[in-house]
């Protein structure tokens, strides 16, 4: 069976909704419980068992490729200060332990067309699609990403992560037709996904969570979908025209929760939920949240 090694992580979106804190940093930068967003989808990423990523990048995110580097400044700094357990953490940043290469997006086409961008990194390998404005939190390692992995390295089935949306926010994302069968690994036959929709037009409340593992061939797809009215090649519709052509997409159920970080207030509540399990400031912040909230 084939192996699964390769991720791709747009990230040269330029973070409209998090403004004015992204007008100089990358929304990838931006901390989440003291650490970049991005380290988070990397370790993710890793935990998972990938060796590969792609990030298809844009010049003003330079800082993000820099983050993954070895600081020898930063380093001996901290070694002459004697800050061994902070020498440590920022030593390990850059031994991540996976092969990090940076694509660039020429001109902001789409999310669609960010992922065509690394059609020769994936060459004809199966490959993952991470969005990094998606944070998953989870008990389990061995689950979401993971698993969809795994079971794809045994059947080679395709797959896509979903959890239900709040009936205000089904406009928001794209919406996934799905029918069960006794063959289902999890939710069962993705039939189609809706961008978008009203909540009349829904089929679901099942939302993608910006996990997906894809065969080669929806590079192929991608390569051939026409922009859209704002000249975009949208993911979406290369995902349907993937399913049409009789490829099975299965549907996961997200174990744990999703933190939306591509807006405000969905960045703001992963930040209060993964502090609380900081092993530094958990505790305290837990009190506070008692007692004042």
């Amino acid at each position: 069976m084939t192996k699964l090694n390769k991720a791709v992580i747009p990230v040269a979106g330029l973070g409209t909704r998090m403004l004015p804190a992204t007008k100089a940093i990358p929304k990838e930068m931006l901390p989440v419980a003291g650490k970049p967003i991005i380290q988070h989808i990397v370790e993710e990423i890793k935990e998972a068992g990938f060796k590969e990523i792609a990030f298809v990048t844009h010049s003003s995110k330079y800082s993000i490729e820099n983050h993954f580097d070895k600081s020898f400044e930063l380093e001996a700094a901290l070694d002459k200060r004697i800050k061994r357990s902070l020498l440590k953490e920022i030593k390990n940043i850059s031994k991540v332990g996976i092969s990090i290469h940076s694509i660039r997006q020429g001109e902001a086409k789409g999310l669609g067309h960010a992922v065509l961008c690394a059609k020769e990194f994936v060459g004809d390998d199966p490959f993952a699609i991470i969005l990094p404005d998606m944070l998953l939190q989870s008990s389990s390692r061995n689950k979401n990403l993971a698993q969809m992995k795994k079971d794809f390295e045994k059947n080679q089935i395709s797959s896509i992560l979903f959890a239900k949306a709040h009936k205000k926010d089904i406009s928001n994302y794209g919406i996934a037709r799905i029918k069960k069968n006794k063959e289902s690994l999890d939710l069962g036959k993705v039939e189609a996904i809706i961008e978008k929709p009203s909540l009349k037009k829904a089929p679901s409340k099942l939302f993608a969570v910006g996990r997906y593992i894809f065969k080669s061939e929806l590079m192929d797809i991608l390569s051939r979908t026409k922009p859209d009215q704002k000249n975009e090649i949208q993911l979406t519709e290369a995902i349907d025209s993937y399913i049409k052509n009789n490829e099975l997409v299965e549907g996961y159920a997200l174990d744990g929760k999703v933190h939306d970080c591509g807006n405000k207030l969905g960045y703001l509540i992963a930040n209060i939920e993964y502090s609380k399990f900081d092993p530094q400031i958990g505790n305290d912040l837990r009190k506070y949240l008692n007692k004042n909230v």
